[in-house]
């Protein structure tokens, strides 16, 4: 496959199916030459394939307007094949021949000997020729501004596709530079999270964003999103529902908790009849089954019978629905994310208990290229592979809209208490940058209570202590916006309805410049190397060169190890303290836990078995989430919030182990002025170095997540035992027998709190040594290739250097 077919799909915005195409070796000729039946089975979709068909056509068209100036060239008569039979060809074959041999493109024993007459020499050659010309040099246009960085990416990445294809991978050096060029393929999606209490207007507000007015539908006072939403682009022309099931074995579980949970309720002489914070059994078995549940054992509930219409469900496999339109496709999956109180004629059983995750995919939509909106309920679920896809994707997001209405922003509780219980999942338990506290249904408001409202919320936000030890002022801004107005398409004020400036925000995310300009320098230095790596003529200044190089990079990984043990030894210390007061004060905090005043014993009973039932945690269907192994942990991670934020800062550009990893330099630029001869080497070694970095910075920012979360982690794992004993009794004095239980076990397992510190800590010097063996090895195994190298037969990519050079000066503005 060439460039120009890659170049056109993406054009075309079907590069989706460039793998297809790739896999059958399709190239610019046979490309005009498809049919039907081989378009039908490259696009197996139809959308895509109509699509293709049509841009085809055109393309064919347009094609025929010059083929005659372009024929008109060969004027001997001659067909294509004669004309290489030609004596002016043969004598250019054997000079090209001889080139090929020169420019160790191939291997000496590949090629005939030159010393072969006539047409047996021809036909010998001809192949060999063909296999290994050099392709046609493309016309590049680089000035400054001339290309997208999207045609950039394009065209590097079919200049490194080539050079893949002509390194033999037989020696060391071609083998890693075949590993450095795979390796520059990455791709970055940012996911923008979207919480809000039913009713707030987030569905609204994402189909403003999206200009899909119908898509995603608006919640009522009977309904509300029960599942997990993501909305990004697509390359075909159709609307698509990807549903993603739970597994039977996930449900058939929370059946048999959620008939537990009523036959509790009804059984307990604890209760006095309230359960007001619990999650809605009842509504939930109901959704599925109407009211067939009642009575019936959870093994008979399993029956295929009920799932006969979501076959997916069992094979397991995801659902795909289609549509031409927005609300077409709306319609359609409705039933499997959405909680309605009364059955309506069209929908007789509703699917969202058994759906993990729906995936809304968008035609014509360039915008959510690299961006994913997720569409996400504010505390998680009961069931625990859809809690711990939640959590997953809470720590995930890079950006968090926090959506409520107007007239009670600053005041709303439910609004602040999902920002609360999810800050440390975001925080320093994630990678979110920015909060965003979006305020709806802005209509007709005047400037001044547009201020007033922005003014009380970020006073709010700042007397929040459990988000202000994660999150800066900075990195919290309030928007108002008018969803219903927007999309009406009316004059909007943009001091008022701010859509504009959040559409802005994603447009910035949305940005390729990253991707592209890693690959685009990772590709220059690689090419560097291999022209360098061609010219053998200054082996006494490589030897003297790679000492040098070998001596720098000792010194710099010692003051990378430096840095971080005083890093850890602080945190140690921080720790400590942690710990001495966790012993002073747990036994306040557990008390405070199992022994709510504000609340009968009956409520509680409910409340505390789900905690148990669930490893100290109960995510109830309003308000906060009780955590029991966080309250155990609060002094522990009080201790260090602060330091982990500005040691591990979710905004790469500050720099982690305070700015450590970023300090880590050969200093390759001061070396290339006193060693010359070997630039493009030194080139690519500063471009390894960049490349590393920017990897261990995203290493550790998914480590520096585990370690965070640690602390409650390793609490959880103490009271397990303590849980399972708890949730086992029933009958009178349940609560008491249970209460007495979790007390007895965490006075008598407080050495977990130091355990705690030593499991931070170890992980702490685990990513320590992750550091510096990767900046060690990587940076070794470059200075060997570069410096070191047996000579070898590597292709002559001077052009594609030159060409990618450009690209570079014209990305980084002639600086790095």
């Amino acid at each position: 496959m060439d460039g120009f077919v890659r170049n056109k799909l993406t054009e075309w915005k079907l590069s989706d199916w460039i793998e297809a195409f790739e896999a059958q070796e399709i190239d610019k000729e046979s490309l005009y030459l498809l049919d039907e039946q081989e378009i039908d089975q490259l696009i197996t979709k139809a959308g895509p394939r109509v699509k293709f068909k049509d841009k085809l056509k055109l393309l064919k068209e347009e094609q025929n307007t010059t083929q005659p100036q372009k024929e008109a060239v060969n004027t001997s008569g001659q067909s294509p094949v004669a004309a290489q039979h030609s004596p002016f060809l043969l004598h250019y074959q054997e000079q090209d021949q001889q080139k090929l041999l020169n420019s160790s493109i191939v291997p000496h024993q590949d090629l005939p000997s030159i010393s072969e007459k006539g047409k047996r020499k021809s036909e010998l050659f001809q192949s060999e020729f063909v296999e290994w010309q050099p392709s046609p040099k493309r016309q590049y246009n680089s000035a400054a501004g001339s290309q997208s960085e999207t045609e950039i990416l394009s065209d590097v990445k079919d200049i490194m596709r080539r050079v893949s294809e002509r390194l033999h991978g037989r020696d060391k050096l071609s083998a890693f530079l075949k590993d450095q060029i795979k390796d520059l393929e990455t791709e970055r999606r940012h996911l923008v999270g979207v919480f809000g209490r039913t009713g707030a207007g987030k569905s609204s507000l994402i189909n403003a964003i999206i200009n899909k007015e119908g898509l995603l539908p608006s919640a009522s006072v009977s309904a509300c999103t029960s599942v997990m939403i993501k909305v990004e682009a697509t390359n075909g022309s159709k609307y698509e529902a990807h549903i993603e099931f739970i597994t039977k074995e996930d449900w058939e579980n929370e059946v048999q908790s959620l008939k537990q949970a009523l036959e509790d309720h009804d059984d307990d002489d604890d209760d006095d009849g309230g359960n007001d914070d619990c999650l809605d059994p009842d509504g939930k078995l109901s959704a599925l089954y109407g009211e067939e549940w009642k009575g019936k054992l959870t093994h008979s509930l399993m029956d295929n019978k009920y799932f006969r219409d979501i076959p997916e469900f069992l094979k397991p496999k995801i659902k795909i629905l289609e549509s031409d339109s927005a609300e077409g496709l709306s319609e359609k999956f409705v039933r499997y994310t959405r909680s309605e109180s009364n059955e309506t004629e069209e929908v007789k059983r509703w699917y969202w208990p058994l759906v993990k995750c729906v995936t809304v995919k968008v035609p014509d939509n360039d915008f959510l290229d690299h961006v994913t909106l997720v569409d996400l309920p504010g505390n998680g679920d009961s069931n625990r592979s859809r809690d711990q896809m939640w959590t997953e994707f809470i720590a995930s997001c890079s950006t968090v809209w926090i959506v409520t209405e107007m007239t009670r922003a600053a005041s709303e509780r439910e609004a602040w208490d999902i920002l609360e219980g999810a800050s440390s999942l975001l925080g320093n338990g994630g990678e979110c940058q920015q909060i965003h506290f979006i305020c709806t249904k802005s209509d007709h408001e005047k400037p001044d209570d547009i201020y007033k409202v922005k003014k009380a919320v970020k006073n709010e936000f700042k007397k929040r202590e459990t988000i202000t030890n994660h999150f800066s002022e900075d990195s919290f801004q309030v928007f108002t916006v008018s969803s219903k107005e927007f999309l009406k398409g009316e004059n909007v004020n943009p001091d008022v309805n701010e859509i504009l400036k959040l559409k802005e925000i994603l447009k910035n995310l949305n940005d390729a410049h990253s991707e592209t300009s890693n690959y685009v320098s990772g590709a220059h230095g690689i090419l560097s190397l291999i022209q360098g790596a061609r010219s053998r003529e200054v082996v006494e200044q490589q030897n003297d060169l790679y000492d040098l190089l070998e001596g720098k990079l000792s010194i710099q990984l010692n003051d990378v190890r430096k840095a971080i043990e005083k890093i850890t030894k602080a945190f140690e210390q921080r720790l400590s303290e942690g710990v001495e007061k966790s012993l002073n004060v747990c036994e306040k905090n557990l008390k405070s836990f199992l022994y709510p005043s504000k609340r009968s014993g009956g409520p509680f009973l409910m409340t505390l078995k789900f905690v148990v039932r669930n490893d100290g945690v109960h995510k109830p269907k309003k308000g906060k989430q009780k955590d029991l192994n966080m309250i155990l942990a609060s002094c522990l991670t009080e201790s260090i919030d602060e330091k982990f934020r500005k040691t591990f800062p979710n905004n790469l550009k500050c720099g982690n182990f305070n700015g450590a990893i970023d300090a880590f330099s050969l200093s390759t630029d001061s070396l290339i002025e006193k060693y010359k001869n070997v630039e493009l080497q030194l080139t690519f070694l500063k471009t390894e170095e960049k490349n590393v970095k920017t990897k261990l910075n995203k290493t550790i920012l998914t480590q520096k997540k585990f370690i965070y979360n640690s602390l409650t982690e390793t609490i959880k794992n103490n009271m397990k035992e303590c849980y399972k004993e708890a949730a086992a009794f029933t009958g009178k004095g349940t609560l008491k027998r249970m209460r007495d239980t979790i007390e007895r076990h965490v006075e008598s397992k407080k050495y977990m709190f130091e355990d705690t510190k030593n499991v931070m800590l170890k992980q702490l010097n685990d990513l320590k040594e992750t550091v510096l063996t990767t900046l060690e090895e990587t940076m070794k195994k470059s200075i060997k290739h570069s410096l070191k190298t047996e000579a070898c037969l590597l292709p002559d990519v001077s052009e594609h250097l030159e060409v990618v050079k450009k690209h570079y000066d014209e990305l980084y503005g002639g600086q790095d």
